[in-house]
């Protein structure tokens, strides 16, 4: 949200719309990353219900589709376009995500298979949530380090290879969808810390699939490419309904 207040301004987007954005996105992306968690995980709450309104075991996807349903209602109930808004946060999500994988990797959660690779890590904390994938002091591929430099390296392209320079609006969005559900979708087939969900796809592949063919489409049939000419000022797309100062 500090990335979207960040390059929104000039925009037409106030401070209070960004902040009022946020009361609906940041409640959302929990929830639905709950939810998600959840229904992977179904058979793990039939005995115990109640801990289904728990907050250990959130997804990432959840996260993502939730933020983006939250931000979604906002700019509706504001009468407001939301596809130039998400153009706007698109590189913020993904560097969120970086940053949200080094705590991965610290704590030891979205761990991969064990592997006899030259960079392989283990962890011996007692603490670790490495446990999930194998014992303590495992070799392991560090999957959260896949996914980080993946994240950066999507950020560096939606931020200086393709933001302002695709029409319509939403298709940075699009570019980020796909970019970054074909990273995930590769890097889970080495995590240690989930089953399959659907055959042998597990439950973030199969969302990931999902978003691949939806953004794939959405990239074929309605973007464009039109260079420098879509950049304003520092480059951001400009908003097609612009929010008023202290409009309601």
């Amino acid at each position: 949200m500090l990335w979207v207040w960040r390059f929104s301004r000039g925009k037409g987007y106030t401070t209070e719309f960004v902040l009022g954005g946020a009361l609906w996105a940041i409640p959302m992306a929990i929830i639905v990353s709950r939810l998600v968690h959840v229904i992977d995980k179904i058979g793990d709450f039939v005995d115990d219900p109640v801990s289904i309104f728990g907050v250990r075991g959130l997804t990432i996807f959840g996260a993502i589709l939730g933020g983006l349903l939250g931000t979604w209602i906002h700019c509706k109930i504001r009468k407001v376009s939301f596809a130039p808004l998400a153009d706007i946060g698109a590189p913020g999500i993904i560097l969120a995500q970086a940053i949200g994988r080094v705590g991965c990797t610290i704590n030891g959660c979205c761990c991969g298979e064990p592997t006899s690779l030259p960079w392989a890590v283990s962890y011996s904390h007692p603490d670790s949530a490495a446990h999930e994938c194998a014992a303590l002091g495992t070799l392991l591929h560090p999957t959260q380090m896949y996914e980080l430099l993946g994240d950066l390296v999507i950020f560096a392209l939606l931020f200086w290879v393709f933001r302002g320079r695709l029409r319509p609006s939403g298709s940075l969005l699009a570019v980020y969808l796909l970019l970054y559900s074909i990273l995930t979708f590769t890097v889970r087939f080495w995590r240690g810390d989930t089953e399959p969900f659907a055959g042998f796809l597990h439950e973030g592949q199969l969302i990931a699939l999902i978003l691949m063919v939806g953004a794939g489409a959405w990239l074929i049939w309605k973007t464009r490419w039109v260079g420098k000419q879509a950049e304003v000022d520092d480059g951001t797309v400009a908003v097609e309904e612009p929010v008023a100062e202290g409009s309601e």
